[in-house]
């Protein structure tokens, strides 16, 4: 065989190898169907419940945290944190961080020290300009009363962009910081391991990286995560849920929104696959929806997991029996749905308990994607007759 026909037969054969490669990259997920075997139902009544508007005014309210019995904070997307007093919205910014305000980035979760006030920091992640892109970082802030002033960076440099920024952050029952971060519209980072994007990251109260993380040196917790927009804990066990959006458009999939059971080092699939696959070691999903049911925040009640929805303006109810060290679905039911007839609030971006034990709900109705109302963005308050 003549040199120069080897060299031809050596360059035809990469260009094979690449092009399967890129093939593999960019294939299309594989689709599964919908894990929970009960459907939705819709609650039209809620005669145990009192529903009531508790603060109006807000404008984008993204993160609800209480501080106290009669003091809680708000972030607005644009840029502000709000305090309310004693059910009072106050006028005043308690802090205003340098936050870059594109699409759906901006001020986003905030968070409180497990031990506030003895340790009085305040956590925030937000969107801001970093070389001329955005980016995504959480500030630890000082308590000083009636402000908050920056006390340090606990970790920047998350990639950021108009959409998809996740944005949750939360302390677990370890002590531990949980932040969600989105796959900025480039899916294949969701599976890069030195990326911060598509993932679940988990630090100490200080920004470090704990030494029982899945990988050593890295704060990375879980990955494979589209949009992950809510975190919670099981009041019982401590298992961590994560509420997160499905696709919209890309692979030409829509709706498949999901709610994930996270397990330390879990791979959550996307992009490789979608809903129910059964293809190890992607983990499926506890609850996949076929329609659009973005989710926002998402907290416990009353032993039920509670998720707000944005374009389905739905509050839903998931009810959840321990099942050999996992959980089983039994109910879901949708409150507020307007698919029948009931749309009495609109986008519910994050939903949170008090300290009084009643559910608290903002609206996200002056996003641009929502149909703006009188009083509107509003924090309202459910409570439990006989609670």
């Amino acid at each position: 065989m003549q040199l120069k026909d080897y060299c031809r037969r050596v360059v035809v054969a990469w260009l094979v190898v690449l092009s399967l490669s890129a093939g593999a990259v960019h294939a299309d997920p594989v689709v599964g169907g919908t894990p929970q075997t009960v459907p939705d139902t819709q609650r039209s009544e809620l005669n145990d419940y009192v529903v009531e508007t508790w603060i109006e005014g807000l404008e984008i309210p993204w993160s609800l945290v209480f501080l106290s019995p009669t003091e809680a904070l708000v972030s607005e997307r644009p840029g502000r944190i709000r305090r309310i007093v004693e059910g009072r919205l106050l006028p005043d910014a308690y802090a205003a961080p340098e936050v870059l305000h594109t699409g759906e980035g901006g001020l986003m979760g905030l968070a409180v020290h497990p031990r506030f006030p003895d340790v009085p920091y305040i956590y925030a992640m937000h969107t801001y300009r970093e070389g001329g892109r955005p980016a995504n970082r959480v500030v630890r802030l000082r308590h000083e009363g009636e402000r908050a002033t920056l006390d340090r960076v606990i970790i920047d440099d998350i990639p950021g962009h108009r959409v998809h920024n996740g944005g949750r952050i939360g302390f677990g029952p370890d002590g531990m910081l949980y932040v969600t971060t989105g796959d900025i519209w480039q899916a294949e980072l969701a599976q890069d391991a030195d990326s911060l994007a598509g993932k679940i990251l988990r630090l100490t109260p200080d920004g470090a990286i704990p030494a029982d993380n899945p990988t050593e040196g890295s704060p990375v917790y879980s990955l494979g995560h589209r949009n992950p927009q809510g975190l919670a804990w099981h009041p019982g066990t401590g298992a961590l849920f994560s509420s997160e959006h499905g696709p919209s458009g890309e692979y030409g999939l829509r709706g498949r929104d999901i709610i994930n059971l996270i397990e330390k080092g879990g791979n959550y699939g996307w992009p490789r696959t979608v809903g129910k696959a059964d293809r190890p070691p992607y983990i499926d999903p506890l609850i996949m929806w076929e329609q659009a049911t973005p989710p926002g925040g998402m907290a416990f009640w009353g032993g039920d997991l509670f998720v707000a929805t944005l374009r389905s303006r739905a509050l839903i109810r998931i009810q959840l029996a321990q099942q050999e060290g996992s959980f089983q679905v039994t109910a879901i039911e949708r409150w507020f749905d307007p698919d029948h007839g009931d749309t009495t609030f609109g986008r519910l971006r994050d939903t949170v308990v008090g300290p009084d034990d009643r559910l608290y709900l903002l609206t996200s109705n002056r996003d641009g994607r929502g149909r703006t109302r009188a009083g509107d963005d509003r924090i309202v308050r459910i409570t439990g007759r006989g609670r």
